[in-house]
């Protein structure tokens, strides 16, 4: 990790910690200590399991992906390095983008293939995240909205949520309409500028540009062609989004305050887009926004609230930050062997 890279971790772990503090004043510590003191540790246990399960459902998702592109891994083995991606996901900054980078790393290690065929396959398990989790959105939204008034809150974060989604695919659509451009113009007016940093020249610098990005667009018409394949991965996405909802119905149930399941299929994905943010995982920001959004759809007291998102957070994200850095550890240093 270079020097600009720890000061960006630093400042997004410096940030994360001051926004749950903010939570922690503002909601009581007393009372969400008191909260968590009070939860049903069979339920805690039930919530950590489902979080288990997300985790494994979206290995699968992985496994899957890099099995379009010929790169072949057994269960075991995509659950280690998907943890291992969560891992460089929940400490770097911007979330997925932040993290993709060195999860590509890792699968190219541990697969034996090219970066970016490991790049195109965790990107396109974070693409295809997005159709299920949109879905979701509109049709818990629509069942809450059936039987209760849906907030400004809730409505400013439905627009927010869709505006931003709108803009990635929008760029991601772009890119994709003009990739024979990309791979003519890009390397050739980057390559010059790399040359001054690099020890190679602009032509060798531009050549390998030039095939990284070819590489790249071909392994992603692969997927998307696979259509039989395609539609499997979705499900297991949508399998991992539903057992994050379970995972959060089920902290509420350890807190004591039971809810509507309904009201987590909508709020889990939206709490995502906090995630987008210059924090190590989008730590602090979707804890806040989890509660900003369950204040108004639950009725529970905050303190509550807090207790059962931080039980929540403890199975998706710190759960994972353990296998995962362990698995990354460990997986890493046989790839160098």
């Amino acid at each position: 990790m270079d020097g600009p890279q720890r000061r960006a971790l630093i400042l997004g772990a410096g940030g994360a910690v001051l926004l749950l503090a903010v939570l922690f004043v503002v909601v009581g510590v007393d009372r969400i200590v008191d909260a968590l003191a009070a939860a049903d540790p069979g339920l805690v246990a039930v919530t950590l399991g489902l979080g288990l399960c997300w985790l494994a459902a979206w290995s699968l998702m992985l496994r899957a992906v890099l099995g379009a592109l010929d790169v072949e891994m057994s269960v075991r083995t995509a659950f280690l390095v998907y943890s291992g991606a969560a891992f460089a996901n929940n400490v770097t900054p911007f979330g997925q983008a932040g993290g993709e980078p060195v999860a590509a790393a890792l699968i190219s290690k541990v697969g034996e293939a090219r970066y970016e065929t490991g790049l195109v396959g965790i990107a396109s398990v974070d693409v295809l995240n997005v159709v299920p989790s949109v879905s979701l959105v509109f049709i818990g939204v629509g069942s809450y909205a059936a039987t209760t008034a849906v907030g400004d809150r809730v409505g400013f974060a439905v627009a927010s949520a869709v505006a931003l989604i709108a803009a990635i695919v929008s760029a991601i659509a772009f890119v994709w309409r003009y990739r024979v451009a990309v791979v003519d113009r890009v390397p050739g007016a980057v390559g010059p500028f790399l040359g001054r940093f690099d020890r190679f020249d602009a032509e060798t610098i531009e050549a390998g540009l030039a095939d990284r990005l070819g590489n790249f667009f071909a392994d992603i018409e692969r997927v998307g062609t696979d259509r039989p394949r395609l539609l499997g991965i979705v499900a297991l996405s949508l399998f991992g989004w539903l057992f994050q909802a379970a995972a959060l119905t089920a902290a509420f149930a350890a807190i004591g305050h039971p809810i509507s399941p309904v009201i987590p299929v909508f709020v889990v994905p939206l709490s995502y887009v906090a995630g987008a943010t210059p924090l190590p995982g989008g730590l602090g920001g979707i804890e806040a926004a989890l509660v900003g959004l369950l204040v108004p759809t639950t009725g529970v007291a905050a303190s509550a609230i807090t207790a059962a998102v931080l039980v929540f957070r403890g199975a998706v994200y710190w759960v994972p930050m353990v296998i995962g850095g362990a698995s990354a550890s460990a997986l890493g240093v046989r790839a160098f062997e």
